[in-house]
């Protein structure tokens, strides 16, 4: 399904290196922790389970938490996939066709009311609005935000001497907690052995390299990084 596409920063090239990373199970403690909140809700939401990813890119990271999730529980699991990029989305139509991809801008989903069991808003912007006229009854948001640590080590180039260089999600928690009854919050921190051959796709994954002089990019294709931080926090909401 198939909407008007919005002109964004998101090009392929960011989606084809994120899928690269992902391929590496770069995420993979994070997909498997967001897959056990879903498991653990799921006895109490109807036979068939559905899962909406907003912002889902090219469409990784749904497809490992469906994967996971279909093969652990006994309920039929649909799948829908929200993204205003066009490009992400033709990825993840190709690569995942039993999936269903949107093209659509969050801000007015076209996706009908009271739908899902579980949203998912991993690494992007949020529309609580929006997200609340899309979960059932009993329904679950499932947010995932960058803690300070999240890719420090690339960071600490591309906004050196500058204060982006120290990241704070305060303001996000306190906003999340206003909007919905929060019934879980995780720390999840670990460290990730990086093939040097892959930085390229780490950096071109992330807007961290938005508005970096040709210099700056160079230097940070150049670093010399045998592993990385990933640090993220996961909230987990119900409506009020």
């Amino acid at each position: 399904m198939l909407s008007r596409a919005t002109q964004t920063k998101y090009n392929s090239q960011m989606f084809e290196s994120r899928r690269t990373i992902c391929r590496t199970d770069f995420f993979l403690p994070m997909i498997k922790k967001i897959s056990r909140i879903i498991m653990s809700n799921s006895e109490c939401q109807n036979k068939q389970i559905k899962i909406l990813d907003v912002g889902c890119g090219e469409g990784s990271n749904l497809s490992m938490i469906q994967a996971i999730v279909s093969q652990n529980i006994e309920k039929d699991l649909l799948g829908v996939g929200l993204d205003i990029s066009k490009e992400g989305i033709c990825i993840a139509s190709k690569e995942y066709p039993n999936t269903i991809w949107c093209v659509g801008d969050l801000a007015k989903a076209p996706l009908a009311d009271n739908q899902f069991n579980f949203i998912l808003n991993i690494l992007t912007p949020a529309n609580y609005a929006e997200f609340k006229r899309m979960i059932s009854p009993g329904g679950m948001v499932i947010k995932v935000i960058p803690e300070s640590g999240y890719l420090q080590e690339i960071r600490d180039v591309f906004y050196e001497h500058t204060d982006k260089k120290i990241y704070t999600n305060d303001k996000t928690i306190e906003l999340f907690r206003n909007k919905f009854n929060l019934v879980e919050i995780d720390r999840l921190r670990y460290i990730v052995n990086l093939d040097h051959t892959r930085i390229e796709s780490l950096i071109q994954m992330t807007p961290l390299s938005w508005g970096a002089t040709k210099e700056r990019f160079q230097k940070a294709l150049e670093m010399t990084l045998s592993e990385v931080t990933v640090d993220l926090t996961i909230l987990v909401g119900k409506i009020a």
